[in-house]
């Protein structure tokens, strides 16, 4: 089992990035700070509380004026590259967030975010100057350095996991999108997935503001702006939203029932334990040539015996006139950190370009108990 992230942060590791600290800066106290760092509380601390905790012990250590210690870490950023080096940006969301040092932090910002990332400190400067900020990020946006250009987009994600929430864009993308017009064409995959992602992320809240571009864009016809919008409106595209369906070339199932025929899906056994795995044996003949995604969807019970569909994706392709499906996927009904089963009637459906064109079902059980060997 892979160790949990936190533990990249290890005594070892706290040891040898003070004694880093102290060659650039022979005045830093290696051992208090290594003794501050791994105090009572570490073992039980999670990632962020560990990121949180170093630049708090960090800021303690070196000099209080704000210039002389970022200066310090300037110095170590070359040598400090890597997710663990986190808390280099976090510090200066933690220790320069008052006004009179925004200059220094937003250049601490855009170099720090090359060695590690800054796409979860510059938030916390967005949510005090959100109008100021997105004019600073469009300036990123034009930066000769890919993560510069990122950071221009990730970090006003209005979802970004493990980031804080950026609830006036929620609301408002408006200045979200004026940003990612600057990126819309980015020659690097890195920043074009960061503004996929970011147009996926208000599309869960202004679905048909995201159509809108995507169909603008889409006109432009370049590769590196189609990959993006493909990508942005993914969530969309699990919708089955029709219009999106048809901007990336997915038959209309819904309104041409002779598309696909003859479809199956059967769940084999019907009834199966917690934790036991089934096979799904679905099939349909296609008809003409034509561009299909397939999935299958389960309506898992829930705690309070309610339900929730989850879908679960086939093939997304384009499928030969006369093409004949016929086949087996095994799916595992074991919990998750992510999804607990409950016992119930779960519905099994399979769709066709967000069309249900066929449906099964299975009956979960739970785990009978293992037997009481203990003698009275």
């Amino acid at each position: 089992m892979a160790e949990p992230l936190k533990d990249l942060y290890s005594a070892a590791f706290i040891r040898e990035f003070s004694e880093e600290v102290r060659r650039v800066h022979p005045a830093f106290s290696a051992q208090s700070f290594c003794e501050e760092v791994m105090n009572d509380d570490w073992n039980e601390m999670k990632l962020k509380e560990r990121i949180r905790h170093i630049s708090i012990s960090l800021g303690r250590h070196l000099p209080s004026d704000y210039q002389e210690a970022l200066n310090i870490l300037f110095r170590l950023e070359k040598d400090c590259t890597g997710f663990r080096y986190l808390f280099f940006p976090d510090f200066v969301e933690v220790h320069g967030l008052n006004k009179e040092d925004w200059p220094l932090s937003l250049e601490a910002l855009e170099r720090f975010t090359a060695s590690s990332s800054s796409e979860f400190a510059v938030r916390a400067f967005i949510l005090l100057e959100p109008a100021l900020m997105i004019s600073k990020m469009k300036e990123w946006a034009l930066h000769d350095n890919e993560h510069v250009r990122r950071l221009a987009s990730e970090g006003c994600r209005p979802r970004l996991p493990w980031g804080q929430s950026l609830p006036m864009f929620k609301a408002d993308p408006q200045p979200v999108l004026e940003l990612l017009e600057l990126l819309k064409n980015d020659p690097s995959l890195y920043v074009r997935k960061s503004v996929a992602n970011n147009l996926n992320d208000i599309a869960k809240d202004h679905p048909k503001t995201v159509i809108q571009i995507a169909k603008r864009w889409h006109e432009s016809g370049d590769p590196n702006t189609n990959w993006i919008i493909r990508r942005g409106c993914r969530s969309l595209v699990r919708q089955a939203d029709p219009e999106v369906l048809a901007m990336f070339g997915y038959s209309d199932v819904l309104n041409d029932t002779t598309i696909v025929s003859a479809a199956f899906i059967k769940n084999e056994p019907d009834s199966i334990l917690i934790g036991e795995t089934s096979e799904l044996h679905f099939g349909f003949q296609v008809e003409a040539e034509v561009k299909l995604r397939i999935e299958y969807g389960i309506d898992f019970v829930k705690a309070k015996q309610k339900t929730s569909r989850k879908l679960f994706l086939l093939a997304d392709r384009i499928f030969a006139a006369g093409e004949r499906v016929d086949r087996v996927r095994i799916h595992n009904w074991k919990d998750l950190t992510t999804r607990r089963h409950y016992e119930g009637f779960h519905k099994v459906t399979l769709l066709v370009n967000g069309v249900e064109v066929a449906e099964t079902h299975v009956t979960l059980k739970q785990t009978p108990p293992l037997p009481d060997h203990t003698l009275s």
